[in-house]
């Protein structure tokens, strides 16, 4: 990619428009975290690829900021152009609107597509922007139209129904829950812009994003009807039935701005935070600024769908553990981190119900495993040796469940740095899965039992500890989450939630341990109800690093419990050979 080039492209139109930057966020009309190929602006304009990250270009300069999860590979990706990396949360870090403040001057104008931004954040800029000596920010202008030649369509892919049997509620039932929820906020309807959050309200799937299983388009909810805005070519005969018999209408994703103006109730929810600025600034009636309601439901798994989760965590841990069982089997001289990617992904590709990985693997070698979400490339491939550490961070999508593991495998000898690291991580993983908490806390609260051991050692990571996973949905979802900043909403019954700390030294090597967990009942006192986790993942954790002196007796109980349950579950259903190997992985240690 030639991106001085496209620097040029771009100066000479926000010349011709009498602008002093503009602006490129990640994200799509939707707040997707994860786009279609055809809002990829900003990495059209900057080259970097990472998931989370904001561009701006000026007349002389050029900025990018994400944050620590993409600070090397942000540094690599960069390199010969004219972007300066910002590196988030990192003191002296300059804000967006600062940045511009000092590098146009008073006065000046900054432009963003209004319709790739979310309301909140726009509005948060213009503020920003106007303490910068008076900036303006334009929202109407999309200089990509006019400078990305061959840019992607937006994908038409076909939509299927997701069957009940996996989803656990008719999208009637769903949409009556969700009209509930609506009044108890004093809102007529809603807007719903999320497309997971579609999906999921629909019984719906599609293909429209990698590794994510939605579909581009908007969900208006009125008092007396329910409208879908999709391009119709991605609408079957059968689905448009299923849709009708549902009480959904369907119109032209083109038309949605119409129907807010044609929206006849005294009010609309919108999610400051889900809705563009675009859409935002087009709704006539009074706006309930609020949280969609429907993000909280769809955290709460029903029945079904956790015995969903069950079984495909029984199919990812089958193929998991025939991969770990190859990979001991084999010389690590001969494997590349994109061969043990691929071999990983066809052994899940065996597995019934199996339709897609669930992100990018992120297949890590000894100092790749330092750049927290690195991906293997053809240019960045290299060779594994009988020695370090392998770094393994993968999932998949089951038609009933979506998985996310992490394990850290040892390929040889270890250095005692290398022990220690990987023991303090463990043990930060262990607290959260041993933890106990009062009804109403949130991931915030329980955060810092995944850091203790690592804080003592002068020891950080500055990414979250856990995400909500969906049911054959996206791997993040929200918004409770587990990690240092503050995170208001609550763990409840039925939430999954990653478990995940790491350490990445720079140049050495990256140790990180994950398994979705199950929030459940633990005990109701006097003083209320309390919760618990249970893991959901089932693939053991190698043992042969532990320094077992750092871990506590509780620790190790609750280490050798778990491989017990894995060996009961899994060994049913693996070979002799493979059962052999896995009661020697899952074996007791003291």
């Amino acid at each position: 990619m030639n991106i001085n080039q496209r620097l040029q492209d771009l100066r000479e139109v926000m010349q011709r428009e009498h602008l002093a930057a503009f602006i490129f966020p990640s994200t799509d009309p939707h707040q997707s975290e994860y786009v279609a190929d055809h809002w990829k602006g900003r990495e059209f304009i900057s080259g970097f690829n990472g998931s989370a990250g904001t561009a701006v270009v000026t007349m002389t300069s050029a900025a990018l900021w994400t944050d620590s999860r993409y600070f090397l590979a942000a540094e690599d990706q960069l390199k010969g152009t004219e972007y300066q990396l910002m590196k988030l949360k990192i003191e002296g870090t300059p804000t967006i609107a600062q940045w511009i403040g000092k590098e146009c001057g008073p006065g000046a104008e900054v432009a963003i597509d209004g319709t790739c931004s979310s309301a909140s954040e726009v509005k948060e800029l213009i503020a920003d922007l106007r303490k910068q000596g008076g900036i303006t920010l334009r929202t109407n202008f999309d200089p990509l139209a006019l400078i990305w030649s061959g840019r992607p369509a937006i994908p038409e892919n076909l939509v299927e129904i997701y069957p009940l049997e996996y989803a656990g509620e008719t999208a009637h039932d769903k949409i009556a829950r969700i009209r509930q929820a609506l009044r108890e906020q004093h809102a007529d309807g809603m807007l719903m812009a999320a497309l997971d959050d579609i999906a999921w309200t629909l019984n719906l799937r599609g293909s429209d994003v990698h590794c994510n299983p939605v579909f581009v388009s908007y969900l208006l909810i009125a008092p007396n009807d329910v409208t879908l805005y999709i391009n119709k070519v991605k609408l079957s005969p059968k689905v448009i039935a299923y849709l009708k018999a549902e009480g959904v209408g369907v119109a032209s994703y083109e038309d949605v701005r119409k129907g807010l103006k044609d929206y006849f109730a005294y009010n609309i929810l919108l999610d400051p935070n889900e809705v563009n600025y675009t859409l935002f600034k087009s709704v006539t009636r009074e706006i309930v600024e609020e949280e969609s309601p429907v993000k909280r439901m769809k955290t709460v798994k029903n029945e079904r769908e956790i015995a969903g989760f069950r079984s495909a965590m029984l199919k990812d841990g089958i193929a998991m553990t025939k991969f770990l069982k190859w990979l001991d089997s084999q010389d690590a001289s001969s494997l590349t981190e994109l061969s043990v990617s691929a071999k990983l992904e066809a052994l899940r590709s065996e597995q019934p119900l199996y339709r897609d990985i669930s992100f990018d693997t992120i297949a890590a070698y000894q100092a790749h495993g330092a750049i927290v979400h690195y991906e293997p490339t053809f240019e960045t491939d290299i060779p594994l040796k009988p020695e370090g550490f392998l770094l393994l961070d993968s999932g998949a999508q089951y038609l009933d469940g979506t998985t996310d593991i992490t394990r850290t495998i040892p390929l040889g000898p270890l250095t005692e740095e290398q022990k220690r690291v990987y023991t303090l991580v463990l043990k930060g993983h262990i607290q959260i899965e041993l933890c106990k908490f009062p009804s109403g806390a949130s991931g915030t609260q329980l955060d810092v039992l995944a850091r203790q051991a690592l804080w003592r050692e002068g020891l950080n990571y500055l990414h979250g500890t856990g995400h909500g996973v969906g049911t054959y949905l996206n791997v993040h979802e929200g918004p409770h989450q587990i990690r240092m900043e503050w995170k208001p909403a609550p763990l409840v019954v039925g939430m999954t939630v990653t478990d995940e700390p790491g350490i990445y030294l720079a140049g050495k090597f990256g140790v990180r341990i994950e398994n979705t967990l199950l929030v459940i009942p633990y005990k109701e006192t006097e003083f209320g109800k309390f919760l618990q986790f249970v893991s959901l993942t089932l693939c053991p954790i190698d043992t042969s690093p532990i320094l077992t002196e750092l871990l506590t007796q509780e620790e190790l109980d609750w280490l050798n419990a778990y491989h017990q349950r894995i060996f009961d579950t899994l060994s049913p259903h693996l070979s002799d050979e493979e059962s052999a190997w896995l009661q020697e992985a899952c074996a007791a240690i003291s």
